[in-house]
């Protein structure tokens, strides 16, 4: 519908009677596409700054009035966005890949705030701010007489944390596992006051050790009674139980 007309053409010279048919009609495709881009942004606008704009009647100027009242609120942004951008780390995110589009991102948001920065900078605080896992990493890219751009340094952080996952996968499943280990036995500490918990009780079950049979202790056994009067003892000695 070209509605944007007037706001990327400037306003042509208004209409006399000296006006060609051709100028009348540029006028008014102007001024018809100013009348509606002005309608349909004063329905969008924030109630908060509808009261000081509602004065201009040229799209234009509405909207350099509505940037006006932003002026504050962008050098606020650009504050907020630098300190996300100086403590995001790879541990607040999930995958390398996304940790280095969010700093892309913001990057990106901030030049549009005028605060630049180059994409070697960018490549280089990425990497400082890799966790210690990435030490041979960054060692190697210090070392290589090439310089990465973001991209390209995106896919070879994705290979490393793919290498990383496989060498310390099994490492890792070893940990977790000793880990759960460690959690049960401290509830069970917890639960018994401070004390292991005992194991299952184990009855020790007598047995004579002259006929054999469980039930009883040889001094108790009534076959080594008869045993003791046969060899002529009179009372039986007390014995250790061997």
């Amino acid at each position: 519908m070209d509605i944007d007309y007037a706001i990327r053409k400037d306003e042509p010279p208004a209409i006399t009677n000296e006006s060609s048919p051709a100028d009348v009609a540029l006028y008014e495709r102007w001024e018809r596409s100013n009348r509606l881009s002005v309608m349909f942004i004063k329905t969008k606008i924030s109630a908060g700054i509808r009261g000081s704009v509602d004065q201009h009647e040229k799209v234009r100027d509405l909207l350099k009035a509505i940037d006006d009242q932003f002026i504050t609120s962008d050098k606020t942004l650009a504050s907020t966005l630098i300190m996300k951008f100086s403590s995001l780390r790879l541990t607040s995110v999930k995958g390398v890949r996304e940790y280095i589009m969010k700093m892309r991102d913001i990057s990106a948001q901030l030049k549009k705030l005028e605060v630049d920065m180059s994409e070697s900078f960018l490549v280089h605080f990425i990497l400082n701010t890799l966790p210690h896992e990435y030490g041979p990493f960054k060692i190697s890219y210090n070392t290589h007489k090439d310089k990465w751009s973001i991209n390209e340094l995106m896919t070879m952080c994705v290979q490393e944390e793919e290498r990383l996952v496989m060498e310390m996968g099994e490492s890792a499943l070893l940990t977790t596992a000793y880990r759960k280990n460690k959690a049960i036995k401290s509830q069970a500490y917890q639960k018994g006051n401070g004390k292991i918990p005992p194991q299952a009780d184990i009855k020790k079950v007598a047995k004579c050790f002259f006929c054999k049979k469980k039930g009883h202790m040889k001094k108790n056994c009534p076959g080594f009674q008869k045993w003791l009067e046969k060899k002529g003892y009179a009372k039986p000695k007390e014995t250790s139980g061997k």
